[in-house]
């Protein structure tokens, strides 16, 4: 038998501890976030379907970025038991500097479309992490915008190959001029990829007001007072701002890109480069060998090839490849922080976000961001505390197993004898 008792009042008040509400809207919202999902899910609230969808989507019928994602879902760690791991330190160092963060602000296109205050508010709150931001070609803020919002921080460019060849050589001088320490050569964009959901939505830079799209702004007000009062959305570095983002990638991108196109630039770049959007263990060693600085396994967020190589499995075979010294980034599908540990612990040097940072973006401007960091920061110090890992140098291969569900069918066994059709 349990014995009952009236409840005592110096008891009930002891229960009735009332938390302060928060009156601030967006301050509540973003508290109310614990994990890039969470921030995710408010941007697509907040945000018109098509500059979501813009964000969200990828190539295709988007199987790259699924299986980027499944990939990081299906790791199983190892952890050190009796292993003190209370002070844990989370910086690093990445092209000869320091950053806070084993992570960087990936290159992310037409980013005041998601939120006004774009590649300002995602610069700035780089600068308070003490973390790198790079700026893409098709950036909505200038190269010496980004450096008035982040003067002391590292700032890196992204760098498409025009096919007006002085138009990049001229937008590296311009980085170069404001301090920029690392150029990202990206690769993996001869032509746009198929982005279906742009074409459905029958998006546009910049977005134009059809019947769809004021439908669709009727419960999102905040997005386009805010869109409609602020400096027109265009490119800073390009002048060619109208039609759909295919439109604008084919005019400007060059499919002939080459080697000889690389060592132009390492010629005219002072700092480091990084080569992204590599996506065969060859191409990692052949790039090194040509005298980059660096390499990022990436294959763009998905938003190209459909079905191409999932970087994070790809990362331990171009380790193994190039060895130990060699500077290796990997993007691609990163929504948590011990996403990121398991990278670090199988081979990168560094990681790049771009969708995580832009939910937050997308949910409460430079505030967003600031909470998407910090969600990732403490994702990543608790996973290494429960590993017992206390420096980002200790984690090893060992502390991750890479579980496949996608299992490459042998060389040998999709040989056939048969005579081919002519």
């Amino acid at each position: 038998m349990v014995d009952r008792q009236l409840p005592k009042p110096a008891e009930l008040l002891e229960l009735m501890q009332f938390k302060k509400p928060q009156l601030n809207g967006k301050k509540r919202r973003l508290d109310s976030a614990l994990t890039i999902a969470d921030l995710r899910r408010i941007a697509k609230r907040r945000t018109p379907r098509a500059a979501f969808d813009y964000t969200d989507g990828a190539a295709e019928g988007e199987v790259s970025i699924a299986r980027a994602r499944q990939a990081f879902e299906d790791v199983e760690f190892h952890p050190d038991v009796l292993r003190p791991a209370d002070q844990v330190d989370t910086s690093t160092t990445i092209l000869g500097g320091p950053s806070a963060l084993p992570f960087g602000i990936a290159p992310t296109g037409f980013t005041r479309l998601m939120q006004t205050e774009g590649e300002t508010a995602g610069a700035g709150a780089a600068a308070a992490a003490g973390i790198p931001f790079t700026l893409s070609t098709l950036g909505t803020t200038s190269i010496e915008g980004v450096k008035a919002a982040n003067p002391h921080g590292r700032n890196w460019f992204q760098l498409y190959v025009m096919r007006d060849r002085e138009i990049s050589y001229e937008l590296a001088r311009r980085a170069a001029s404001a301090g920029f320490d690392t150029l990202m050569f990206t690769v993996d964009t001869p032509i746009a990829g198929a982005r279906l959901r742009d074409k459905r939505n029958g998006f546009s830079i910049p977005p134009q007001l059809t019947v769809r799209t004021i439908v669709d702004a009727i419960p999102r007000p905040w997005w386009w007072i805010d869109f409609l009062t602020t400096p027109k959305l265009e490119f800073a570095s390009l002048t060619d701002t109208g039609g759909t983002v295919g439109d604008l990638l084919n005019a400007a991108m060059d499919p002939t890109i080459s080697y000889d196109d690389l060592a132009v630039i390492r010629d005219l770049w002072p700092g480091s480069i990084v080569v992204k959007g590599v996506q065969n263990v060859d191409d990692a060693v052949r790039l090194l060998d040509h005298g980059v600085d660096g390499i990022a396994l990436s294959n763009h967020g998905g938003r190209q090839l459909d079905r191409a190589p999932i970087p994070f499995h790809l990362l331990p075979h171009v380790r193994r490849a190039v060895g130990e010294e060699a500077t290796v980034m990997v993007d691609t599908g990163i929504m948590n922080g011990a996403d990121i540990v398991a990278s670090i612990a199988m081979g990168a040097s560094f990681t790049l976000v771009g969708r995580a940072y832009l939910y937050g973006l997308m949910a409460g401007g430079r505030a967003g961001v600031d909470r998407a960091i910090h969600i990732l920061r403490t994702e990543i110090e608790r996973t290494m505390t429960l590993l017992g890992v206390s420096r980002l140098e200790e984690l090893e291969p060992r502390h991750v197993t890479q579980l496949t569900r996608l299992v490459p069918v042998a060389a040998e066994s999709q040989r056939t004898d048969r005579p081919r059709v002519p």
